[in-house]
């Protein structure tokens, strides 16, 4: 068990803000005219979803908007999802430069999250990393090879490798696309940021159609790999991706490592209400903090939804029936604290009287979405023979915090 410490937001490193500085100063959109389009643009991402084109980054407001405001916060989602991985991977690689593969990559977000954790963490895997990426837009995959040039001039590297191909990411493995992808396995690690929503919408049934996509990809994941999949935090993309890996789990293709803690129907499915998303802290760089006052917005959290899929049976922490992801804010009731929790056994509410507040039980207090906690029993109460909906944690249970995120 670990004890419970406030962790630090997630931040940006001082290398990549400059290349990012560098890259966006480039741009021709600045001022008012850049907190515009990137008004237009989230605008696009969420209330007018329907109406974003397949290939947004193509057009110059929206990828000044984009390289301005929305890929530093995608950057930092891929790197604290890569915190999560075991901290032994490493050990597991075979005698070989480590490779990785970039799906839908855009403007090289993902990747270049990447290169820049293993950067600060393993220096010498940095140094000669191989990483294929692919998209549908010319454009963007320039980009990427901007953004990673740079931020390898800016650390000094030179054996790192990207190599970019065009492909349609509804059939990954045809074309130039599949044969690279063939030629290059297997995969220490594969991204799928912010894309799979964006394929297959007019399909009868968009998540069968995406997790077919995984299944094709799933030979060419190396026995220790991962496939990391990042999704908006939105009601309607994270509903798709709890069905998407329905379809993968109940086809026995691959396990979950993270965020579920177990392998059953998604129970967030029961009701068409609920959805699970993360929202892990953030330090808002200062061009960003300066565009959202121009604009209002206030980006102080990376708000997403995701899965990391194994097929080794590798899970963040050992399951039990007593073990569960807090998968909503703590809320503070008149007398009392609540929150929904999410394990094997279904997808409670849970709460502890104030009158019941005790040192076993302390932990309680410091819950917050996506902490993986450990609770001794769950009380269910019955009167005139109903029994209440609200699982009680009493002054004798003990209650810890496993893992924070």
């Amino acid at each position: 068990m670990h004890p419970f410490n406030e962790k630090k937001p997630a931040a940006l490193s001082s290398e990549v803000l400059k290349v990012l500085a560098r890259v966006v100063s480039d741009r021709d959109l600045s001022g008012h005219a850049l907190a515009q389009a990137v008004v237009n643009l989230s605008r696009l991402f969420t209330t007018a979803r329907p109406s974003l084109p397949i290939r947004y980054l193509d057009d110059p407001n929206h990828a000044a908007a984009y390289h301005s405001y929305f890929l530093p916060v995608n950057l930092s989602k891929v790197q604290v999802l890569l915190d999560e991985l075991p901290n032994d991977n490493s050990t597991e690689m075979p005698d070989r430069p480590m490779a990785v593969l970039d799906l839908g990559c855009g403007p090289g977000t993902g990747s270049l999250a990447m290169l820049d954790w293993l950067w600060h963490r393993s220096p010498d895997q940095a140094k000669s990393v191989s990483v294929l990426a692919a998209d549908a837009s010319q454009a963007s995959l320039q980009d990427a090879k901007k953004l990673w040039e740079a931020y390898c001039q800016e650390v000094g590297i030179s054996g790192a490798n990207l190599r970019c191909v065009e492909g349609n990411l509804e059939h990954p493995l045809k074309g130039d696309l599949g044969k690279q992808i063939v030629r290059g396995g297997s995969y220490d690690l594969m991204i799928m940021a912010n894309c799979l929503n964006e394929s297959f919408s007019t399909a009868p049934d968009p998540p069968a159609e995406r997790a077919a996509i995984v299944g094709q990809l799933l030979p060419f994941l190396a026995p220790h790999g991962t496939i990391m999949i990042i999704e908006p935090a939105l009601r309607q993309t994270a509903r798709a991706l709890h069905q998407m890996r329905n379809h993968l789990l109940k086809q026995g293709l691959c396990t979950v490592y993270s965020p579920c803690l177990h392998e059953g129907a998604c129970p967030a499915l029961d009701h068409p209400d609920d959805w699970c998303h993360e929202e892990r802290p953030w330090q808002t760089p200062p061009a960003i903090a300066a565009l959202d006052r121009e604009v209002g917005f206030i980006k102080d959290a990376l708000k997403f939804s995701y899965l990391l899929l194994r097929t080794d049976g590798r899970t963040i922490v050992p399951r039990s029936p007593q073990t569960f992801r807090v998968v909503s804010e703590l809320r503070e009731l008149k007398g009392e604290k609540r929150a929904w929790l999410c394990n094997e056994t279904g997808r409670p509410e849970v709460g502890r009287l104030d009158r019941k507040a005790s040192p076993q039980n302390a932990a309680v207090d410091s819950w917050h979405r996506g902490a993986i906690v450990q609770i001794e029993r769950i009380i269910r109460k019955e009167k005139e023979g109903k029994v209440s909906p609200v699982g009680r944690i009493e002054s004798d249970v003990a209650v810890q915090i496993v893992r924070l995120v």
